[in-house]
């Protein structure tokens, strides 16, 4: 099993930044791709950010040129740096692993909030 916890959210104005940090811990040596989804009220969770074991990434299109995702393998640990922060940026973002082996078996944090408001 793979715990997974989300810190860094909070409120923060319209065109200011932010930065997510997830920790993995457990089978952290079971862990493949990671990344970045988020629910706001009232809508679907969708991606935001993913990269795989080797770094490559890919974001969805509505935070391409704001937000940056990296991992550092060494420390298990996932951020999401996002920048000239929108109103529509305000939501849920969750941290996701997936197995490097088994497709179909992923993990997830319980969350944390970004409030994007003046």
């Amino acid at each position: 099993q793979v715990q997974l916890v989300e810190s860094g959210g909070g409120l923060v104005q319209p065109g200011g930044s932010l930065r997510l940090s997830c920790a993995a811990s457990g089978s952290v040596f079971s862990i493949g791709a990671m990344g970045w989804y988020r629910q706001a009220p009232g809508k679907q969770r969708e991606l935001v950010a993913a990269i795989s074991s080797a770094g490559s990434r890919n974001y969805a299109d509505s935070v391409k040129g704001r937000f940056t995702i990296s991992r550092d393998n060494a420390k298990n640990t996932l951020d999401l740096q996002m920048n000239s922060l929108k109103p529509e940026d305000t939501a849920v973002y969750y941290c996701r692993a997936e197995h490097r082996r088994y497709s179909g078996v992923d993990y997830w944090g319980k969350g944390t909030l970004v409030t994007v408001s003046s």
